[in-house]
């Protein structure tokens, strides 16, 4: 298998193509022996492969257990140490498509990853701030707003209040970017 490790471009520091996790052999942490393996979460099947490979190059005879000790790519998700590999790819490939957004959603709905892939079936856009994306659903309705009350529409209560009411879900990423989904 390639090494899932390559070098930017532009000379920066290596960065991984994909999550993956630091998988250990529990017999030889329990030794006090460090020995694992970084592996790509590509699907399950790979993984567990590679898990296999590693515990018979353990240094202690009879490995078969194991534990995942660290990961990265995973957008600040959580991960168990005793996570099943299925699970593993599935949070990989739905932050490999998804980024930051995919993980907050994620982290939003208890760690639901069902819920989460369906909210994104009701993606409104990103928007610099709520009461943008308030404006322009206002405005694409064909609402005609009279110039003398342009100044008193409050669009960030607006938004505020749909949010509250439970008609949108507001995920900020980051600084003027948020992203809007209908809660239908």
């Amino acid at each position: 298998m390639p090494d899932p490790i390559t070098t930017a471009p532009d000379g920066a520091p290596p960065v991984a193509e994909r999550p993956r996790v630091y998988v250990a052999c529990l017999a030889a942490y329990n030794s006090g022996i460090l020995h694992g393996r970084w592996i790509s979460a590509t699907n399950a099947d790979e993984v567990r492969l590679e898990v296999s490979a590693m515990l018979a190059e353990s240094p202690v005879p009879g490995a078969e257990e194991w534990a995942i000790h660290d990961y990265e790519g995973f957008e600040g998700l959580c991960l168990s140490e005793h996570a099943t590999f299925d699970t593993v790819c599935a949070l990989a490939d739905f932050v490999a498509e998804h980024g930051a957004l995919g993980a907050k959603l994620y982290s939003h709905f208890g760690n639901g990853l069902t819920e989460a892939r369906a909210a994104f079936e009701d993606y409104a856009g990103q928007y610099k701030t709520a009461a943008e994306f308030a404006e322009e659903m206002i405005r694409e309705t064909g609402t005609e707003i009279p110039a003398s009350l342009e100044y008193y529409i409050d669009w960030q209560a607006l938004a505020r209040d749909m949010a509250l009411n439970g008609e949108i879900l507001v995920i900020q990423t980051g600084f003027d970017e948020v992203h809007v989904f209908w809660n239908r």
